[in-house]
């Protein structure tokens, strides 16, 4: 009985921790995602495209 139990814990105590990494996960995309389209982050991204199409080869 006590076995069974402890199996149960166990498990929940996985669950948790996987969901927690998942929160982590998509809170970091969240900010990532905001940062990568901010104005600056997206007018310096589009200067690097630029000068990479205008360079000589």
């Amino acid at each position: 009985m006590f076995s069974f139990t402890r199996s149960i814990v166990k498990d929940a105590q996985e669950f948790d921790e996987y969901a927690m990494g998942i929160v982590a996960a998509v809170g970091f995309a969240v900010i990532l995602y905001k940062v990568v389209t901010s104005d600056a982050v997206s007018a310096e991204l589009q200067g690097i495209v630029k000068r990479a199409l205008d360079a000589r080869m």
